[in-house]
Order: C-alpha cells, then structure tokens, then sequence
C-alpha cells in the first residue's frame, strides 16, 4: 500500500476521530484552494475502545453519513492512523544507489527498526534528500504500521462505499495543513518553531513543526469528552444531551465557574506539561507561537487562557482563512467547524501533490 507520492485525482479527507467522522473536499482554483463539500458526523462512544476501532460497521455508518450530508460525488478517499500507532525512523543510504537497490536497502533496515514482522505491517518510505551531515548519503523516511491499523480504517471506508487511495499519518497531515496558517501567523514562518495542540474528545496530541517540519509529536489522553461526562454527571444529562448543551449551551450559570473554567485549565496544564517534555528533550528550542486545533480549540477564551498560562502567542486554528467557498457550504458552519478540521485538511491537501 503506497502511503506517498501516488499521483492521483480528487480524494476526500477523511478524518476518523474517536468521536466523529469528519469529510473535507477541496479544489484548486490557480494559486487558491476552494472548500466544495464539507460535513461531520458522530460515532458512538462504542465505535473505538482505547484508540482502537472497535466496531467498524459504525464507522461505516458515519462515513455513509457525511459522504451523503457533503453532496460530494468523489469514490476516493484519504485517511490517516494516529502517531501512537506508527513507527517512523529516518536512515541514512548510499546516494549512489538506484531505485530498486533504495528499496532493497531500505527492507533490510526496516527488519532492523520494525518491532513486528514485515509481513504483520504496511511499510512505506519516501526519500528525503542529502544528508545534512555527509552528501554521500541520502535520508530516508521510514514508516511502518501494524496492518490491522490500516485495514480497519480501509475496510469502513470501503463498506461506506469509499476507495481508500492513500493511508496518511496523522503528525504528516497535520504539518501538510500547517502551511495553510501562514497567513493567519504573524510574519515569515521560516526558521520559526511552532507547537501545534491538536484536543480532540479523547486525545491531546502536541506537534512541533520547526521551518515546517514536523521535528517532535507526543499523544496524551485528554479531550473533550472529560467535559461531556462532567456536564452528565453535574446536570443529570445523558451523554448525547451533555454533548449537545456543550455546543448549544442552555447550561445553568454556575456551569461557567463550576465546570468549564476548570475544564480549561486542565487542557491548558495538559498542552504546558507537553510543551515541557518538547523543551527538555530538545537543544534549548524555544517555540515561537501556538496553534489550538481539534474540537476543544472552540471553547470561548482558549486562547487568551493559552496565552497567559504559557507566555507565548496562541492563534485558533483556520486552515480555511484563505480559500474560497463554493454555495454549499455555508461559511459560519465552517467558521464553527474550523479548528476541528485541520486533520481532514491535511488530508484532502494530498489531491495536489
């Protein structure tokens, strides 16, 4: 299964989450991108058990959902499998060899790093170029999941009707749609460190992108779905009612004092600790901005609270900021949705390369 490089007409992105299914379509109009279709969906709490897909005819289900909600008329699509799920190594080979000589050496290394198999996995590799410290050498992207990883998201894509073209990495898809916030981050992104905090409803994940480049990634479980359960449990709600109040509100007043407040300061606490695993096991790296994305990055005052906390700027994420929309979409659903999109942007980015 090839995970780069394949050239290829239009593919969905289709971001698989714990708790929805998201579906983005875009084109390219010249130097712009454009949103032509766009829906999310929820899965039940059921569907995934620790991470992994527990249930793949409910995700089927929502993939049929979101497909039929966006209008979209595209068969292909792009998903991805979180980091926590993926071995990626960069080695070094000879810049002499050839492309079958490339593949050979890169198999013999992948028994060496691989901790399963190779038949158990997917493989994939991508050349990166020179070798920064030795020009006799090239570096090689090396990536490898286990297959039951990539064939549970393949296989509800394909009951929902979808070809899965390619199977992305997540931390990959994420720095894909990081260039689409250069215009919203103040100045040049280049030589710059970015962190970006990804809360979704059962994971924070925190990436480091420094000159564009994915240097650092770390996966914690944290989201959204803490605050769901807490509103439940305070409220006497039941789950899909907590879910619903959080987004729509009708909440009674202390709920602002007495749960969300709180909530916002674990999440915060939780990117901090983070950030100080980043720091103190990198060369002295001072990160120059902060990206809030995933569905938690919508909580009214994140980013001033961000700010504050950790002394440093934080920006919500939009990797729409700059596209144009087409008249299906409508523009404050997306505004709304944007800072859970940037993983299905990154995926449906892959239509261009």
């Amino acid at each position: 299964m090839s995970w780069f490089n394949q050239k290829q007409n239009s593919v969905l992105g289709l971001d698989i989450s714990t708790a929805a299914v998201k579906l983005l379509e875009l084109s390219n109009l010249g130097t712009r991108y454009r949103v032509e279709s766009y829906a999310v969906a929820p899965l039940p709490q059921e569907a995934f058990v620790d991470k992994n897909v527990a249930n793949i005819d409910m995700i089927a289900e929502a993939v049929k959902l979101v497909v039929k909600q966006s209008g979209t008329k595209l068969k292909q699509g792009c998903v991805a499998v979180s980091g926590s799920a993926v071995m990626s190594k960069v080695i070094a080979i000879p810049a002499s060899l050839g492309d079958i000589e490339i593949e050979e050496q890169v198999m013999d290394e992948a028994s060496q790093y691989v901790p399963y198999a190779l038949d158990e996995v997917n493989l994939d590799f991508e050349v990166q170029g020179v070798n920064e410290s030795n020009p006799q050498m090239l570096d090689v992207l090396l990536v490898a999941s286990r297959k039951e990883n990539v064939n549970d998201r393949v296989e509800a894509l394909t009951k929902a009707g979808i070809k899965a073209k390619i199977v992305d990495v997540e931390a990959f898809a994420i720095e894909n749609a990081f260039k689409l916030l250069t215009d919203q981050l103040e100045g040049a992104t280049e030589g710059k460190t970015y962190a970006v905090a990804d809360i979704g409803a059962t994971m924070a994940t925190l990436n480091i992108v420094h000159d564009g480049r994915t240097v650092y990634t770390r996966e914690q479980g944290f989201g959204g779905r803490q605050l769901t359960e807490e509103i439940q449990r305070r409220y006497g709600f039941s789950y899909e009612e907590a879910g619903l109040a959080k987004k729509r509100g009708g909440l009674p007043e202390s709920y602002i004092v007495d749960v969300l407040e709180p909530f916002k300061k674990a999440m915060v606490q939780q990117i901090s600790r983070s950030m100080q695993f980043f720091i103190s096991s990198s060369a002295n790296r001072s990160v120059d901005g902060i990206i809030l994305a995933g569905g938690c990055a919508s909580l009214p005052g994140i980013d001033s609270l961000t700010e504050q906390t950790l002394g440093i700027t934080a920006y919500i994420a939009n990797p729409f900021i700059s596209m144009a929309l087409s008249n299906k979409v409508k523009p404050q659903t997306l505004s709304a949705d944007a800072p859970a999109m940037m993983l299905a942007c990154g995926l449906a980015l892959r239509s261009f390369d």
